[in-house]
């Protein structure tokens, strides 16, 4: 019968999930901290995208200073970073970074992270905001990472999503507001050599949007 192999193949994943697992029955827990982000961390500045860019570039910004980064510390930290930020993990009155990094590991346990990092995602996910000050490799470059996404065309992209559709706030005026803030506290806080190699351009970019958006629509009032 030419399913008879298939069908041995199959119940042999059912009955062993060390196949699946890997050998010592470990999940994949990059594929369920990924498939969490993607699934539940939805908005337009600091949804699952952000998470992406973050991963993707505190890697590069590292690799360009020739430092070696614990990839696991950085991939739970880069997707995980701002998960109470969403529901049902945030908390009133707590700030995002602290309330992630208290339940982080809660998240990972169970998922076949290697749990004696654990401290060290909770160190990067507390201080990976621009105005808090990052201990280790993995909290420095994941804090540039974060810092740099706020500037450049897609700091311009990530706050004029947030823009309320239906005309409540923040409202076009507002989100150019929030703009004009981040380009003035961040660049000052991008710390790694490589990050700060980065900086003059994106707020050069960042500028010449605004310039051209107030010229466009009459110092923002036909925004």
């Amino acid at each position: 019968m030419p399913n008879t192999r298939a069908r041995w193949l199959v119940i042999g994943l059912l009955l062993c999930p060390a196949l699946v697992a890997g050998a010592d029955g470990a999940a994949d827990w990059r594929s369920t901290v990924r498939q969490l982000a993607e699934r539940q961390f939805r908005n337009p500045a600091w949804g699952y995208s952000h998470s992406v860019r973050d991963y993707r570039v505190a890697r590069e910004l590292a690799a360009r200073d020739h430092v070696v980064l614990d990839d696991d510390v950085l991939y739970a930290a880069a997707f995980l970073h701002d998960m109470a930020a969403f529901a049902p993990y945030e908390k009133a009155d707590v700030d995002h970074a602290d309330e992630a990094a208290r339940i982080v590991g809660e998240t990972l346990r169970g998922t076949g992270f290697p749990m004696d990092k654990l401290e060290r995602v909770r160190g990067a996910i507390r201080t990976h905001m621009f105005d808090r000050d990052p201990q280790g490799p993995e909290a420095l470059y994941l804090h540039d990472a974060d810092a740099l996404d706020w500037l450049g065309a897609i700091g311009a992209a990530r706050i004029l999503g947030l823009v309320d559709p239906n005309g409540g706030k923040p409202d076009g005026p507002a989100a150019v507001q929030m703009i004009e803030e981040n380009l003035r506290l961040v660049p000052a806080r991008v710390l790694s050599p490589a990050g700060r190699s980065q900086v003059d351009a994106r707020v050069t970019e960042l500028r010449d949007f605004l310039d051209r958006l107030r010229r466009e629509t009459d110092s923002l009032r036909d925004l």
